[in-house]
């Protein structure tokens, strides 16, 4: 088999190590347009699980890595001149010229040809003489662009400027510096990849250059704006490092920064469709990129070559050696893009959080990426996650989600929401027996507030035959039944109610007789913000409401907000969100007005707040409102973050006492990021930039996610969906999995017996007495004793 590697790196040269070992008879061939002692950055650092991986499948490159690792615990956080340090995290780190040597050393032992200083034919000539062509061609592969028609990528260019320097002594632990300039706010990531030479330290010369002291790496990074304001544009490199160092003096001890072929630029995520295309495959930056923040270019390129040669030694042939490597690798890959995406996005808004407690800053900052989360620092550094726990206001024994909330005249026992879901199981409108089991079992279950679907203001408001309402009086008595239920079973928990109209988005069949589809039969006439179906040529062309319409569809909201109020319930929610009604006068994609209701951003919001000063009107002052929005569209020309923080200021200054921040389901075009707590760096946003209290919803399914999102000052109070579906009970049993059995948390008195958790099985059977390990095969096993 002939191999061609496309580049240098890290994960080229691993590539090929692994490749050559695991089949000595393959011919292998490197180029590499740089020198051998050539390479831009410093540091590198890796994962304990990476150095597992590479120690399993080289233990020669593992032992040549354990001889020059730097490692450390601690990562300080320096925010106004104060230090605060956690420990537990276990970096490993070093040189990126000394990994290079050890790499290029390996290769040499295996008799892998490199060609330095030797630009490579294009992989449409290698792919006519090879068998196989590995581009790891880097972050701007040229391979990727002359095959972009089949790889398909993706680039994306944060608001961030960097630059990449180094210090010439090791910093104590991984260091983030925030600095408050006159321009803005920057920020230091330094961690140290050389150790100290041993013996004493001579003190620096004349001519500034410090002693064998070690050495760091040192990013410097701010918003495109600050780095203007700075004019750190106009700096060369030997400039942009004086004024580096002379910015984080005290975080350098007044030593100098130096460069190497150091530039200033912009971080760029790498996302492509497709991985291989013939037998040529994309490896490390030029398959996929994830933020520096979160230490992970080398560690995936690495990661990338051990599960390539493991695949390509796996199958048969090389298609479905490179679909396999495709398949493993990408949902690795793509989960880390999320977390760096979250970690890239916190540095590029530190300055909505430069208001928090310093503790909790720190936290916030640790936790940023959602890889760490509470749970995980409670066991890396307790004492520290307790002082973060006193400064929220967590009672000894208590988490963060069994802790209070008032808004208005109504106190949350604790911040668990079960989040609104359509049940489609009404008759018109009338809320039945299903309702009052479903929202009751919920009640029963622990949380602090349960909500019901979106109950719509009008018959011609149902999204759906199935949806329930609260326009008869009927509908009132039957809620009434609901909420008597839950303030007399489930004393201690609060009932809401979400009120909305379906727009453009009604006359629907139920979810699963298919989702947004027309009735067969029986169709009532929709109205929206502007004649535009859901989907043209599916769904019907609604009626643009005029004046008379806008003001029968606002008296609608508030006799069912009466009604609401009649029935019982704690809170009321405006429902601005998903694409009905007045969701649809908010985005830019669905309101195409060119009166005082449509254009600007202003008037966009004008009909929404009338419709919600209606509602507060009759909605009685000692009972909170919330109001759901969607924060963004997720399509192009939609609504934007910093759309979504003016929206949330608006109904705010109007009287919301909490806005519950979802996103998208606006157009049926949309392409929202999927993952785990996806939704949530849009409450985060809205709660830092306005101090508002917010909801935050979205694929948030475990109680550490809930602790962490609250603990960090991201949200107020979580909604979760379906684990509630899964498990009705779902916040008493996160107490118990908590140990915690406080007065948050109660459970009904007929369901105490069961607060403790099941025994599933026998445990502590007699472990066996004799084993056959290291019996040769035919050996007898000794005599038993007499």
């Amino acid at each position: 088999m002939r191999i061609a590697v496309i580049g240098g790196g890290p994960g080229g040269l691993y590539a090929a190590v692994l490749l050559k070992r695991l089949d000595p008879a393959r011919d292998i061939t490197v180029w590499e347009r740089n020198a051998p002692d050539d390479t831009f950055g410093f540091g590198v650092v890796l994962s304990d699980e990476t150095l597992g991986g590479i120690e399993h499948a080289d233990p020669a490159v593992h032992r040549a890595l354990q001889r020059v690792f730097v490692r450390w615990d601690d990562i300080d956080i320096v925010r106004g001149g104060r230090t605060l340090t956690s420990g537990g995290h276990g970096f490993a780190a070093l040189g990126r010229r000394t990994l290079l040597r050890i790499l290029h050393e390996r290769c040499a032992e295996l008799g892998v040809r490199i060609h330095f200083r030797t630009p490579a034919p294009t992989a449409a000539e290698l792919a006519g003489r090879h068998d196989l062509v590995i581009a790891a061609d880097g972050v701007n592969s040229t391979t990727r662009t002359a095959h972009a028609d089949a790889f398909r990528p993706r680039v994306t260019t944060h608001r961030c400027r960097y630059i990449w320097l180094a210090a010439d002594f090791a910093f104590d632990a991984f260091r983030f510096e925030i600095a408050e300039t006159e321009h803005g706010v920057m920020q230091l990531h330094g961690y140290p990849f050389e150790r100290p030479a041993p013996g004493p330290h001579p003190p620096a010369g004349p001519s500034g250059e410090p002693g064998p002291t070690g050495a760091s790496t040192v990013i410097v990074e701010m918003r495109e704006e600050v780095w203007h304001a700075a004019g750190l544009d106009a700096c060369d490199e030997r400039q942009s490092a004086d004024r580096c160092a002379e910015i984080f003096a005290e975080a350098l001890g007044g030593r100098p920064l130096r460069g190497n072929n150091s530039a200033w630029t912009a971080f760029r995520t790498v996302v492509n469709a497709h991985w291989s295309h013939g037998n040529t495959v994309l490896l490390g930056d030029a398959a996929h990129t994830a933020h520096f923040s979160i230490g992970s270019g080398t560690k995936l390129a690495v990661e990338d070559a051990l599960a390539l040669a493991a695949c390509v030694g796996e199958h048969a042939t090389l298609p479905e050696a490179l679909t396999a490597y495709e398949a493993e690798r990408r949902p690795v890959v793509e989960s880390t893009q999320r977390a760096a995406a979250a970690s890239l996005r916190w540095f590029e808004d530190v300055r909505a959080y430069l208001g928090q407690p310093p503790r909790q800053f720190a936290f916030n900052l640790l936790t940023r990426s959602r890889r760490v989360t509470h749970g995980n620092l409670r066991l890396r550094d307790p004492a520290f996650t307790r002082t973060v726990e006193d400064d929220f206001g967590c009672p000894p024994g208590t988490p963060p989600m069994f802790t209070p909330l008032r808004l208005r005249g109504l106190t949350l026992r604790n911040r668990v929401v079960v989040s609104p879901m359509d049940m489609y199981s009404a008759t018109d409108g009338d809320p039945g027996d299903f309702h009052l089991v479903h929202l009751g079992a919920r009640a029963l279950g622990g949380a602090g507030l349960v909500m019901t679907e979106m109950v719509c203001v009008s018959a011609q408001g149902r999204i759906t035959p199935g949806c329930a309402g609260l326009y008869t009086d009927a509908h009132a008595t039957a809620w009434r039944r609901v909420t008597d239920f839950v303030h007399s079973q489930a004393p201690g928990t609060a009932i809401g109610v979400q009120l909305g109209h379906s727009g453009r988005k009604g006359s629907t069949r139920l979810m699963w007789e298919g989702i947004d589809q027309p009735l067969p039969d029986g169709n009532w006439p929709l109205v929206a913000a502007s004649p535009l179906p859901y989907r043209p040529g599916v769904n019907q062309t609604p009626h643009q409401l005029d004046r008379a319409g806008l003001t029968v569809v606002r008296d609608q909201f508030a006799a069912a907000a009466r009604r609401a109020a009649d029935s019982g319930f704690d809170l009321l929610e405006l429902h601005c969100a998903h694409g009905y009604l007045l969701s649809g006068f908010l985005s830019p994609l669905t309101n195409h007005r060119t009166d005082a209701y449509g254009g600007s951003l202003a008037n966009r919001l004008r009909y929404p707040l009338e419709v919600f000063d209606a509602v507060r009107a009759v909605w009685p002052g000692e009972r909170p409102m919330t109001v759901r929005i969607s924060a963004t569209d997720w399509a192009a020309g939609g609504t934007t973050a910093d759309d979504a923080v003016e929206i949330a200021r608006a109904f705010a200054a109007h009287g919301a006492d909490a806005i519950d921040v979802s996103t998208g389901q606006v157009v049926p075009g949309e392409r929202p990021e999927y993952g785990r707590s996806y939704q949530t760096p849009y409450a985060d946003r809205v709660r830092n930039a306005l101090r508002v209290p917010v909801i935050a919803v979205g694929a948030i399914s475990s109680w550490d996610d809930v602790n962490s999102l609250l603990l960090a000052g991201r949200t107020d109070l979580c909604a979760l969906a379906r684990p509630h579906l899964y498990d009705p009970h779902w916040t008493l049993h996160a107490a118990a999995e908590q140990n915690y059995a406080g007065t948050a948390a109660p459970w009904p008195a007929p369901y105490r017996a069961g607060s403790r958790t099941p025994p599933t099985g026998r445990t502590d059977a007699p472990r066996p007495r004799l084993g056959l390990t290291g019996l040769r095969e035919g050996a007898q096993s000794p005599a038993p004793r007499p």
